[in-house]
């Protein structure tokens, strides 16, 4: 998650005409992925049963140098350079830059390299050079406010709200949502919620755009500044965005993109301190856009990256995904990495509702008690309970005393995980299964499980 403005690029040479054939048809496809996974949900049907199977590394899905991508609606194809739909061109010219000797994975992406770097240098440098005595209260409070906006339209807006459709919102709540992610200047709703679905599906594999088993620096910044793996290019297309092209908030949000991010992230923040309280136009700006900026993308970043390689794994040790108190207080309550990728729809984000490490939770309940954000998902405490005793690394705390052998629990940082696959997450009791667009192509988890919670869940709605 997190990311700058940027569009996707792709190799400087001309593309050839492409003559491969174009994917099988959706139901066949369908069929082909229905039989398979009949064939593996009895690993899965009770919590004494077999671990999940799992995913390999995806293959490669041929398309057409003429087929679009599919479900993207016709004024966002314009977003999308037209040399990026021959993706056998794009494969095959996909090697990475030789910098002094050293072989990168991937081309990179000069002006993004250069953009990264030279903010981060100039932020150093005014930081270290910055005059305390001249720092005003007002302005450190400001600061952080902002810093708070931001972080809460991309922690309950782009994630929680638009990626995992995790909780409903009112028409009010979703355009404050888009503002407030309008604050944390980062890449437009629609790029960030695909490259988040595919991260989800595909996680630590080759279709993961900041796959972190390729470093902490890649999996933090290093992924915006080099091509996408064509595997990324290809899984994003498959993703369905049909609820995103056809939100009139994200549809503004898109018409107005850029105006939006320079006035809401840069203008206005700088413009009310010099305006309200009479700060100099130089440390109004130094505050806005390179302090509160700065930290703001690190701190989105750092779950991508931290977050994915040290902490516990309470609930999934198989997955790189862990619980990381420090990335939980930085990115208001996105640390909890580890539950969050085994019950991706869980509104919390997070097992329990704590609001000293997870202040996104603690806003968006207050909007519940007001009626603007309503039917918010997060799964039984047993269903949890199944799930942790039978894949946890026992580090949690209702298994501490039990002893950490019995439930295999691995040190912390570290990861059972072999080779670059991916597990299947708990899909949302709530959704029916689709093979083409859940966010697990594998058998269910628990199928019986998450069958009781629908149930359940019918059964309460028939009551009320």
């Amino acid at each position: 998650m997190g990311h700058l403005s940027t569009s996707e690029r792709v190799c400087s040479t001309t593309p050839m005409a492409s003559t491969g054939e174009g994917s099988p048809p959706l139901l066949a496809r369908r069929a082909k992925l229905s039989s398979e996974a009949q064939a593996r949900r009895s690993e899965d049907s009770s919590p004494e049963s077999m671990p999940r199977g799992k995913q390999q590394q995806p293959q490669p899905v041929p398309l057409s140098a003429s087929a679009a991508p599919r479900n993207i609606p016709k004024d966002l194809i314009d977003h999308i350079p037209k040399d990026q739909i021959n993706m056998e061109e794009y494969t095959r010219n996909f090697k990475g830059d030789n910098i002094l000797g050293w072989q990168l994975n991937a081309p990179l992406k000069w002006d993004k390299v250069i953009q990264i770097s030279l903010l981060h240098l100039v932020a150093f440098f005014c930081l270290v050079t910055y005059p305390l005595n001249e720092l005003r209260f007002y302005s450190l409070i400001w600061s952080l406010f902002m810093g708070g906006v931001a972080g809460f339209g991309v922690t309950a807006g782009a994630h929680r709200f638009w990626t995992h459709r995790s909780y409903k919102a009112n028409p009010v709540l979703r355009s404050l949502l888009m503002i407030s992610y309008s604050v944390a200047g980062q890449n437009t709703m629609y790029d960030w919620v695909r490259d988040h679905r595919v991260h989800h599906k595909y996680s630590e594999t080759d279709a993961d755009p900041h796959n972190a088993n390729r470093g902490f620096f890649f999996s933090h910044v290093g992924w915006l500044m080099m091509l996408k793996h064509p595997e990324v290019l290809r899984r994003g297309r498959q993703i369905d965005m049909t609820d995103i092209v056809s939100d009139p908030v994200i549809q503004f949000h898109q018409k107005y993109f850029y105006v939006l991010k320079v006035m809401l992230c840069f203008v206005l923040p700088t413009l009310v301190p010099v305006y309200c309280w009479n700060e100099t136009w130089y440390h109004a700006f130094v505050h806005q856009c390179l302090f509160r900026y700065v930290f703001s993308l690190n701190f989105t970043w750092s779950v991508n990256s931290a977050a994915h390689l040290w902490g516990s794994r309470p609930y999934d040790k198989r997955i790189m995904p862990s619980e990381n108190i420090y990335v939980s207080i930085m990115a208001m309550g996105e640390g909890w990495h580890n539950y969050h990728h085994v019950f991706p729809w869980d509104y919390k984000a997070a097992e329990l509702g704590n609001y000293k490490v997870n202040f996104t939770t603690m806003v968006l309940d207050a909007f519940q008690r007001l009626g603007w954000a309503y039917d918010m998902k997060q799964p039984s405490k047993e269903l949890v309970r199944r799930t942790l005793e039978k894949y946890g690394d026992g580090s949690h705390e209702s298994q501490r005393g039990k002893g950490a052998a019995q439930f295999g629990a691995v040190p912390m940082g570290a990861t059972q995980m072999v080779g670059h696959v991916h597990y299947a997450e708990v899909p949302d009791p709530e959704l029916e299964y689709d093979a083409e667009s859940s966010s697990t192509e594998s058998a269910k988890l628990d199928e019986n499980e998450n069958e009781s919670e629908r149930q359940k869940k019918a059964t309460k709605k028939l009551a009320a």
